[in-house]
């Protein structure tokens, strides 16, 4: 069965043939009572019923967007090219772009000389412009690249939380790609599994356009965010040494030493505990970790910086990573479907660095992260687990970033513009 395309048509309407009518005259006629009149009708020419010249048609185009797993190939071939006219376009088009990272939404479009010939298609690509080919004489086509006008602009954006957080940036026109950038600069002091409705944000970040389409974003510059009534700043300061960050406004780094979590897009399902009764065990015992369920294959972050002690298999823990950050402090990843390229005992890893996969390896009875945190020989609960904050700036770089954090804070004085209004039932806001 065929896969649906969506197509829109500007297609060529047949010509109207016009009949001209004579002049009707009328006029008495000579043997008729005063009130009796006759109509003649003048001859008609064959030559008024020929069509209008092909110049005059209106123009025969159609339009198809690219779907998810489409090939240029392919939609040219759907657009009506032959398997020849669509492999020498894709040729000459890849000479300008990648042809094997279209994106879907993209257009193109076939203009049509005749029933079954095309002699000119363009493709409209969001954020890079278009691609202009028409047909030579030999049969061949003649690429003519337009790339859009890029440009940067520093912009505000700020919305209210009614259902998620990425409901509520999408909503105010913005990219998925700004969600994630905003958790990163958060991602030590909020705990996004538990937004809640009327939380709000601020952040003045980059915008990177082609033309009018906004195709991505620079670093976020400031950034304020609200959260169960207590609120958080952050401001990015670049270091000589090229090293960027985001300092509170009394000028301490955001970044701790421990992530709040070890998963991106999830949610808990167990948390620690001294006696919980175990889901395939049967029985009560510890839990001293905290499980983030996941799909399979979602990407694990080690927590801190720190040494791969051991990456191996275990009956209970499954597939399980090791990694020591102190003299004291080690975490332990469980569960895992497998482990990332290069970890091994001895690999050094750093802050936010994959690890490994979500799996359900060992004994679970589901896919999930099984997170742990060791101080010493004493297990904590890694979600009351306080961080070790770097020092603060000084000196010039304590100079610098003061004029900055004044010269963005009224920027994120705006009120929130946009409030994202949830389609679907009230829930509890998660990522």
């Amino acid at each position: 069965m065929a896969r649906k395309r969506r197509t829109m048509f500007a297609a060529a309407l047949p010509v109207a043939i016009p009949l001209i009518l004579a002049a009707v005259a009328i006029q008495p006629a000579p043997s008729a009572a005063p009130h009796t009149t006759a109509m003649s009708l003048l001859p008609l020419r064959y030559a008024d019923l020929s069509p209008q010249a092909p110049a005059q048609l209106p123009e025969h185009s159609v339009v198809l967007t690219v779907e998810e797993d489409d090939t240029l190939d392919a939609v040219l071939q759907a657009g009506g090219l032959s398997r020849r006219d669509s492999a020498l376009l894709t040729n000459e088009f890849a000479r300008s772009i990648d042809v094997r990272r279209l994106r879907p939404g993209n257009l193109l479009r076939f203009h049509m000389a005749g029933p079954d010939s095309i002699d000119a298609v363009q493709l409209r690509l969001a954020g890079w412009g278009s691609l202009d080919a028409e047909r030579q004489t030999d049969g061949t086509f003649a690429v003519t690249p337009h790339p859009a006008k890029q440009m940067t602009m520093i912009a505000a954006v700020s919305a209210e939380i009614d259902s998620s957080l990425y409901e509520s940036l999408t909503a105010a026109g913005e990219q998925p790609q700004l969600v994630q950038q905003l958790v990163d600069v958060f991602q030590w002091d909020i705990d996004f599994f538990s937004l809640q409705k009327g939380d709000s944000f601020s952040l003045v970040v980059e915008k990177k356009f082609a033309g009018t389409d906004l195709y991505g974003y620079g670093p976020i510059l400031a950034a304020r965010f609200t959260h169960d009534g207590e609120t958080y700043e952050a401001f990015r300061h670049e270091l000589p040494d090229g090293r960027a960050g985001y300092y509170a406004r009394n000028a301490t780094p955001l970044r701790k030493q421990f992530l709040k979590a070890p998963l991106k897009f999830t949610r808990i399902t167990s948390h620690f505990s001294n006696r919980r009764f175990h889901p395939v065990l049967h029985y009560f015992r510890p839990h001293h970790g905290v499980d983030y369920g996941a799909p399979v294959g979602t990407p694990v972050m080690t927590t801190a910086d720190g040494v791969v002690m051991e990456s191996g298999h275990d009956r209970g823990e499954g597939n399980f990573i090791r990694i020591r950050h102190t003299s004291r402090i080690e975490t332990m990843y469980l569960h895992l479907s497998r482990f990332a390229k290069g970890i091994k005992r001895g690999t050094k890893v750093a802050q936010g660095q994959v690890i490994g996969y979500v799996g359900m390896t060992g004994l679970a009875t589901g896919p999930h992260l099984d997170y742990r945190v060791n101080d010493g020989g004493a297990w904590l609960d890694p979600l009351k687990l306080r961080s070790i904050t770097p020092d603060p700036l000084h000196g010039a770089a304590l100079q610098e970033f003061r004029g900055n954090v004044a010269r963005l804070t009224p920027r994120l004085a705006t009120e929130p513009n946009q409030l994202a209004q949830a389609s679907a039932p009230k829930r509890r806001a998660l990522f």
